[in-house]
C-alpha cells in the first residue's frame, strides 16, 4: 500500500482572536480524546477482569502438557528423532529445533580472560573501535580551545526549539 504524503500548508496573517479560537477548538477536542481514551481504558481492564481467570487456567494446562509432551520427547528422543527432527501426532508437530550457534566461555574462563587469549593467539578477531566523544565535546564546548577547533572539525553545537501547546484541564481552569 503506497503512502501519500500530505504537504503542511503554511499558514499566515493569523489574528489573535483566530488563534484563541483556534486553541479553544485544539483544548475542546484533546478533553474528548483523553475522555475517549479513558473510556476505552475502562472496557479493555473490565474484558482483561472477566477472562482472566480462564486465560490462566488454560496457561496452566498448557504449561503442564508441554511439560509432559517435552519429558515424552526427550526420554523417546533416540526412537522418535532418529531421521527427522520433529514428530506429528494427530494434534500436530513437536520437535527439537537447532538454535543459532553461539560462543560460550568454558567452565574457569571469564569474557575477560578470553578476549585477552584471542588477543594473543587469534588477533584477528579483535574489534577496535573508534567513535566521537559527543557527550564530552558538548560538556567541553564553552572552553576556548574546543570552541575555536569545533568549526575546523566539520560541527557546530546546535539546540532545536519546538512548538508545544498545553491546554488547561477542567481541574486546573481558574
Amino acid at each position: 500500500m503506497a503512502k501519500t504524503r500530505v504537504k503542511k500548508v503554511v499558514i499566515s496573517g493569523i489574528t489573535s482572536e483566530q488563534a484563541e479560537i483556534a486553541f479553544s477548538e485544539f483544548a475542546t477536542a484533546d478533553a474528548k480524546v483523553q475522555n475517549i481514551q479513558s473510556k476505552m481504558d475502562m472496557e479493555i481492564t473490565r474484558i482483561r477482569d472477566k477472562y482472566a481467570d480462564i486465560l490462566a487456567e488454560q496457561q496452566a494446562i498448557r504449561e503442564k502438557n508441554f511439560e509432559i509432551m517435552q519429558t515424552f520427547a526427550t526420554e523417546y528422543r533416540e526412537e522418535l528423532f532418529s531421521k527427522r527432527k520433529s514428530y506429528e501426532s494427530a494434534h500436530g508437530t513437536f520437535g527439537f529445533r537447532t538454535g543459532t550457534p553461539k560462543l560460550k566461555n568454558v567452565k574457569g574462563f571469564t569474557w575477560a580472560s578470553v578476549t585477552n587469549l584471542v588477543k594473543e593467539f587469534l588477533p584477528g578477531y579483535i574489534r577496535v573501535s573508534e567513535e566521537l566523544a559527543k557527550d564530552r565535546l558538548l560538556a567541553d564546548r564553552d572552553k576556548e580551545e574546543v570552541a575555536g577547533q569545533l568549526s575546523k572539525c566539520g560541527m557546530v553545537v546546535v539546540q532545536d526549539e519546538t512548538f508545544y501547546v498545553e491546554p488547561k484541564k477542567e481541574d486546573q481552569a481558574s
